[in-house]
């Protein structure tokens, strides 16, 4: 529920990002998942616990398919109305790049319970590094786990899909769900042409 490590990265002077306070949601648990381009391209992904959103780095994006187990880092807590920032960090700055809203929308525990009895729940999993949820999003839909994996470093967890109805058995890139008019693609092009003039 702590903010310091955020605010202790970030130069609020400098950033566009939110200095946030530790707040919650009124009637239900949101997620988001944001692209995120800065020294290479990855997804954070969000979800609203304890007043802020828990977060973790999530290199490939997460999947719809239950086969892909993405490697997830989990990273310093973010101030709740970070779920709404979309923007460009400047250069000089701690994540310094451009961030993008990939998909958002709310959550649950597994057993869709009432907002304040999921999030003792959710907490309880997260302490026990065994995270169970439902995310009812634009894109990812249906029940996910993350796994904290033993004798790793103490941030490294699992993002999995749970086999149900929204599950996939094809390949899912998230790449392939980006408009294709997103700053970031439009930079990543730019950037694919300097590298190969």
């Amino acid at each position: 529920m702590e903010l310091h490590l955020y605010k202790k990265k970030r130069n609020f002077n400098q950033t566009p990002e939110p200095e946030g306070k530790v707040v919650s949601s009124k009637s239900k648990l949101s997620f988001v998942v944001q692209r995120h381009y800065a020294s290479h391209l990855h997804y954070d992904f969000r979800l609203e616990l304890d007043g802020v959103l828990k977060s973790w780095a999530v290199p490939k994006g997460p999947s719809l398919n239950p086969n892909d187990k993405r490697l997830a880092l989990m990273v310093e807590d973010h101030p709740y109305d970070y779920k709404n920032f979309e923007g460009i960090i400047p250069e000089g700055n701690y994540g310094a790049g451009i961030v993008e809203i990939w998909d958002n929308g709310y959550f649950s525990d597994i057993d869709n319970s009432e907002k304040s009895v999921a999030e003792k729940k959710l907490m309880a999993g997260l302490n026990a590094g065994n995270l169970k949820f439902i995310l009812d999003g634009k894109k990812l839909k249906g029940e996910f786990v993350l796994v904290k994996l033993k004798g790793r470093k103490e941030n490294t967890w699992l993002l999995i899909k749970h086999k149900d109805k929204f599950a996939v058995t094809k390949s899912y890139n998230s790449e392939e769900y980006t408009s294709k008019n997103s700053t970031i693609n439009k930079r990543l092009h730019a950037d694919q042409k300097t590298k190969n003039a």
